[in-house]
């Protein structure tokens, strides 16, 4: 488990990615190289990274969630093969190991070539069962807004103290404030960051051909405007998480909205998005034990009359989250 430095930790990462070690030493009250020592550890043990990820709608990208089933023996083989593609995230085996869920992310620059996963792959894959896959339409907890389960470390005084020491190292690097749009050129500078959220200014310059001041600069206008954020991944069970399960429910058209705000500001949920389809909010709920889980389905849940249906399908691995699948004995560069 953790304590209280790790947790800090974690908790200011995902209020900056890109802090730097010294402004979270600051907060702590512990040395920079406690905090790096720290990040190298739980990076190794807890499966701690940070990726930068262009926000989807911006990046003029659509989100599908995508169920397949099929049977044992070929769920974790399809479920590896859809984490090795570059158009997909947070492929879960659910069910009992018969179902696959996957968020998969599709171009409406690239026209139908753009669908290929959804019209051609996976029709044509030996072994799926059944298929259903619902666009996202709306994300209200997830990506940029982290699960609360990250944030109850840093108290609020921490907290406004990181902000500023990160504002101040950002104002420093003379990022104008003209609006930024993603283009082409971003593409090795996204993909370096979707590796390695933390990477240093060289090799983000080494990755990219541009200059570390020129990427300082870059990272700035992106993130002020919305096109860039960073998110944490870590191994769950490390908070004491030991039950998930994804949520589909049915909720009445006329209090989605209302019904989806409310399950956002659960702290038992990580994720809650209004997708297409018959059960048109979906939720990833992360609880201690089956009987917590219990418990939020029936005394919380059970509370909203809108909510005409569910469907608990419990998470029984995940494969892969939000990045791309780390390279096998390439340790990331980190700072």
């Amino acid at each position: 488990m953790l304590d209280d430095i790790d947790r800090g930790l974690i908790h200011a990462l995902r209020i900056d990615g890109r802090a730097p070690f010294t402004a979270i030493a600051d907060v702590l009250g512990v040395s920079a190289q406690t905090v790096s020592r720290r990040y190298r550890r739980l990076c190794a043990d807890a499966a701690l990274r940070v990726v930068g990820l262009a926000e989807p709608q911006r990046a003029g990208r659509t989100q599908w969630l995508l169920r397949l089933t099929t049977g044992p023996r070929a769920a974790q083989n399809l479920a590896d093969a859809l984490a090795r593609r570059t158009d997909t995230s947070w492929v879960k085996l659910a069910s009992g190991g018969t179902e696959i869920v996957a968020v998969v992310h599709t171009s409406t620059a690239d026209g139908p070539a753009g669908h290929a996963l959804l019209l051609h792959d996976i029709p044509r894959t030996a072994g799926i069962t059944a298929v259903s896959a619902h666009c996202v339409l709306h994300t209200y907890l997830g990506g940029p807004t982290a699960w609360s389960g990250y944030q109850q470390a840093l108290d609020v005084t921490q907290q406004r103290r990181l902000r500023t020491a990160v504002s101040e190292a950002a104002s420093a690097t003379g990022a104008p404030g003209a609006r930024a749009t993603l283009t082409d050129a971003d593409s090795d500078l996204l993909a370096a960051l979707q590796r390695d959220g933390r990477a240093s200014l060289s090799s983000l310059a080494a990755a990219t051909g541009w200059s570390p001041a020129t990427i300082a600069r870059r990272l700035e206008q992106l993130r002020a405007d919305g096109q860039l954020f960073f998110d944490v991944e870590l191994d769950s069970t490390m908070l004491g998480v030991t039950t998930q399960a994804l949520l589909w429910m049915a909720v009445a058209p006329a209090h989605l909205d209302q019904v989806a705000r409310a399950l956002a500001r659960h702290p038992e949920l990580a994720y809650v998005a209004a997708v297409t389809g018959p059960h048109n909010l979906t939720a990833q709920a992360l609880c201690p034990d089956p009987a917590a889980l219990h418990c939020y389905l029936t005394e919380r849940l059970g509370t909203l009359k809108a909510i005409t249906t569910l469907e608990t399908a419990p998470v029984l691995r995940t494969i892969k989250m939000a990045g791309p699948l780390p390279a096998v004995g390439k340790p990331p560069i980190r700072r």
